[in-house]
């Protein structure tokens, strides 16, 4: 499986990001778009897939689960040269370190959830 080595146009610190958030169930796509992103800069979808190594409608469906968390935003630029659509660029409006907040508290709610839980079977048993 491919995840498991760098991948070629990543830094040692996104390799890591992705690692990291790959431990914290984040599906893979999300995770290598993510540490794209997390250097703040506006960058185009085909940059993302020369970085991370997915195809573009991994990227597409990736975006969209960014967008639907607010954690992105889609810009479009005409092309200078030739016909064809506009390029989208890509930037987080939210810092990394909110994310991984978020990220947290949603980990957090989720074990207090398996908690009560484990603390309802000890009553029962």
């Amino acid at each position: 499986m491919r995840d498991n080595k760098p991948h070629s146009n990543m830094n040692e610190k996104e390799y890591e990001i992705v690692e990291l958030l790959r431990k914290l169930n984040m599906n893979r796509p999300v995770a290598l778009t993510l540490a794209s992103l997390s250097n703040g800069d506006e960058i185009t979808s085909r940059e993302i897939e020369m970085n991370s190594s997915l195809r573009q409608p991994e990227v597409s469906i990736a975006m969209r689960y960014l967008k639907d968390n607010n954690w992105v935003e889609i810009r479009e630029e005409k092309k200078t040269e030739g016909k064809g659509r506009p390029v989208k660029l890509y930037r987080l409006i939210i810092p990394l370190e909110e994310i991984i907040q978020s990220i947290e508290k949603r980990v957090l709610r989720e074990s207090q959830y398996v908690l009560e839980n484990i603390e309802k079977l000890k009553r029962l048993a």
